[in-house]
């Protein structure tokens, strides 16, 4: 049966290689090799500090998602907030396209909106503000100009940032809005949306103007791996042991 495979939130770092190699194989494996399309929705590694990174985890990545294409399936790339700062260099070296969050892909007939996440996480404004801050193309480039060890030594300053600020704020407000998601979909005329970043795999259904809608929430890669399949019949979100 075709399908169609998503994950996203990986994070994939030196400090936990069972996942590292987890992906590896799961890449390596037959239902990735039979599949239409391999979509990966951000927050493929822990930290990217840019397609220049010489460390051994960028090339294995690479390795792994370039022999996908190489077999035939394609692989979509979006970036999240922890890899945004990837860019076309990379993407060549790993055999994927970046795709703009947002965009919209008909899937076995259905158009689907597929996003990171973030932005929908409008309750959490201290997160948003700093969003808006990173991603202009001038602290991009500022950053890419500092040397590798400075960037990294930025990274993991940006992570420890980044965990006191989950852990001193209410689940809730790190949630997505409800209000956010229903415009988002309604603005790309979809009943349908996949996307990750808060590491709460579900399915959600309701009512959308009076029409049945989706929600898809892919799960994280912290302790296994989790991934969706999307065919023509069904969709189905299940967990991947890590070995």
């Amino acid at each position: 049966m075709s399908r169609t495979l998503f994950i996203a939130d990986l994070h994939l770092d030196d400090s936990r290689p069972r996942i590292t190699d987890l992906f590896e194989r799961y890449l390596a494996g037959d239902e990735v090799r039979g599949a239409d399309a391999l979509y990966i929705l951000g927050d493929l590694v822990e930290a990217w500090i840019g397609d220049d990174d010489d460390a051994e985890l960028p090339a294995r990545i690479a390795a792994a998602t370039r022999a996908v294409r190489d077999a035939g399936v394609p692989v979509h790339f979006m970036v999240g907030n922890r890899d945004f700062l990837l860019g076309e260099n990379y993407a060549r070296r790993a055999g994927f396209d970046i795709l703009d969050d947002g965009t919209v892909h008909t899937l076995y007939g259905r158009p689907t909106l597929l996003m990171h996440g973030d932005v929908l996480c409008t309750d959490d404004h201290a997160y948003q503000a700093v969003r808006r801050q990173v991603r202009t193309p001038e602290w991009k480039a500022q950053i890419l100009s500092m040397p590798l060890e400075a960037r990294r030594a930025f990274a993991a300053k940006a992570r420890a940032d980044s965990k006191a600020h989950t852990g001193s704020t209410m689940e809730s407000i790190m949630d997505v809005n409800a209000g956010a998601v229903a415009e988002a979909m309604r603005t790309a005329g979809v009943t349908r949306l996949i996307h990750g970043h808060t590491h709460r795999p579900a399915i959600h259904r309701f009512e959308l103007d009076g029409r049945p809608a989706e929600r898809i929430v892919l799960g994280d890669w912290y302790e296994q791996g989790s991934v969706l399949a999307v065919t023509s019949e069904k969709v189905e979100l299940r967990g991947l042991a890590a070995g």
